[in-house]
């Protein structure tokens, strides 16, 4: 509400649709639905004395989730990503069993979001196929020291059962357990196919192929911790040092917790760990599925798909593991390009490959919304797509959910025609005037039309060129008509001030100064880490971690260190994470 200014309060703005939002005019303007409002709000704004005090002490409990625990995942899946790293470092396979399983669906803008996470026929049937193949692989010929640990015997089948176990389900087996697969391993009086079968056992197990979040068992909640770090931080199953970290309960800390995080940010992994998250946030599988028309984009391959994302992933390795300002995602003026790039981008071929290129001042390209990953994915094969952008950078970069359109609407815009050449802000101008678009539409077009001096596959053109193909009344032969139209670059955000804009130059420099933008990466990486959607008992981890990412100067490594703390705290877990001074 504006105490100042009553009637200009969001409140009465947004549901009478006097202030462009996604939901659309919820109460007729001058209507007594309108009155009621203004009058409740005339009231509110009036609050003074204790009465107001009530009134933000109650506003404060909702943004604070109303003192509620943050909804809590028992068990999350390992994900295809997770399952293959995670085999990679318990068995040493390096096959990727994982990339023939049925694919994941994206869920919140990621595929690791707990509602996704069933179990359906087929993946169980490619689980057991999966285990079945990696345990007679883990014990075929070769040396086995290093997987079995000990010379085969009864206290080895013993020894084995523990330790593999410890790995397998991430945390020590329970004495059912351990007695459960040692008479399995007995079971075979041939010590290596005694192994195999305990293998194979384990890896279709719930406790392997289910990650432990919490636990209820004290002795376990040390290994929770870890479990959540390795998957946040690499991907993949903890190494000997956390586990060890977690034996010694040098996980009860704060200090500990810290440790380990600054440890484990310092490993390959955690770049691999990124590459994920890069990948799925910036949705690399829809230019590596795209197809664009061969007659006007000749150029355009799955190698120079693949070349896309791989300078958005080098990209935006560069800004994290650099310690640079993380914001400069969206105004660095350069690239890392290699042929096929260089042609998009009409710059000199660098001499290596992926090097860094300078965008000329003239290309109006900056960041990641220059380059050709986002300009190609968000659009269509043979053009580009103001809506497509304009939704991209909507629900991307601003973390704002745009409806999807009523059922019954004509989304096809009208074709082109001879006697009627339209450029792209002249064919969607009906979603401006239909008041069934409208609502939406004029809050993501208004983005895309700041983006149209660039076609379909990220190359700058000055003009709008279409072809329509007719027959003369004389001869009736084909005839092709080319046009050149004038391109009205002109944009702007609905919802930021001052964010007209001409470029994605100039698009990046709105956002980069936008607390939208810069809380919006903050959430996805909650999103990303936690498995899902933020709710109301989250916003006091989401303002921490935003906070700690500006005071940082917005270092992205300081984001990820901010969260897990932020994470192991709000678990609840109070004797995983105590502060020093408070004991």
């Amino acid at each position: 509400m504006d105490r100042l200014q009553p009637a200009k309060s969001l409140l009465l703005e947004k549901p009478t649709l006097r202030t462009s939002h996604a939901g659309g005019e919820r109460i007729k303007k001058d209507s007594p639905e309108e009155a009621a409002l203004r009058a409740w709000v005339d009231r509110l704004v009036k609050l003074t004395g204790d009465d107001l005090a009530a009134a933000l002490r109650y506003r404060e409990e909702e943004e604070s989730g109303g003192g509620r625990k943050p909804a809590r995942v028992e068990l999350r899946r390992l994900t295809h990503s997770q399952f293959n790293n995670t085999v990679r470092d318990l068995l040493g396979d390096n096959s990727r069993p994982a990339d023939r399983f049925p694919p994941e669906d994206f869920v919140n803008g990621f595929r690791n979001q707990i509602q996704a996470q069933g179990l359906s026929p087929l993946l169980i049937e490619s689980y057991s196929q999966a285990a079945e193949k990696m345990a007679t692989a883990a014990l075929r010929g070769g040396d086995t020291r290093n997987l079995i640990g000990c010379a085969p015997g009864p206290v080895c089948r013993k020894k084995f059962v523990r330790d593999f176990g410890l790995k397998a389900f991430r945390r020590p087996l329970t004495v059912d357990e351990l007695q459960r697969y040692e008479a399995l391993f007995n079971a075979e009086k041939e010590f290596l196919k005694g192994a195999q079968l305990v293998i194979e056992a384990m890896l279709q197990s719930a406790n392997f192929l289910f990650r432990l979040e919490d636990s209820k068992e004290a002795k376990w909640k040390p290994y929770a911790t870890a479990n959540r770090l390795s998957y946040a931080l690499w991907d993949t199953m903890p190494d000997a040092a956390l586990f060890a970290a977690a034996e010694k309960g040098e996980l009860a800390t704060t200090g500990g917790v810290q440790r380990q995080v600054r440890r484990m940010l310092d490993h390959p992994r955690a770049r691999q760990s990124l590459n994920e998250f890069t990948g799925q946030w910036l949705r690399f599988d829809r230019i590596l599925t795209a197809a664009k028309d061969r007659r006007r984009y000749p150029g355009f391959t799955r190698e120079t798909a693949v070349a896309m994302t791989e300078e958005a992933r080098i990209f935006v390795s560069d800004l994290v593991w650099n310690d640079k300002n993380f914001m400069e995602l969206f105004t660095a003026p350069h690239g890392f390009a290699n042929s096929d790039l260089a042609a998009i981008y009409n710059v000199p071929v660098p001499a290596s490959e992926f090097g860094r290129v300078q965008f000329p001042p003239a290309s109006e390209r900056a960041g990641l919304l220059g380059q050709a990953l986002f300009l190609s994915a968000t659009a269509k094969p043979d053009e580009s797509s103001p809506t497509a952008r304009g939704l991209f950078i909507r629900e991307q970069f601003l973390c704002q959910h745009v409806p999807d359109p009523p059922a019954g609407v004509n989304t096809n815009l009208p074709p082109f025609t001879a006697g009627k050449p339209q450029t792209n802000r002249d064919r969607l101008s009906e979603h401006v005037t239909n008041p069934g678009c409208a609502a939406c539409h004029s809050l993501i077009d208004p983005i895309g039309f700041g983006l149209e001096k660039f076609d379909a596959v990220g190359a700058r053109r000055d003009k709008f060129s279409l072809s329509t193909t007719g027959r003369t009344r004389e001869d009736r032969d084909k005839k092709t008509t080319h046009w050149q139209l004038e391109i009205d670059p002109g944009g702007f955000v609905a919802g930021i001030a001052n964010s007209q804009f001409t470029s994605p130059a100039q698009l990046g420099a709105v956002l980069a100064q936008s607390s939208l933008c810069q809380e919006c990466i903050a959430k996805q990486y909650f999103r990303y880490i936690a498995g899902r959607a933020e709710t109301g008992a989250d916003r006091p981890v989401i303002r921490k971690i935003t906070e700690d990412f500006r005071r940082s100067q917005f270092k992205f490594k300081e984001l990820i260190l901010s969260l897990m703390l932020a994470r192991e705290t709000a678990e609840g877990n109070q004797h995983v994470v105590r502060n020093h001074q408070a004991r």
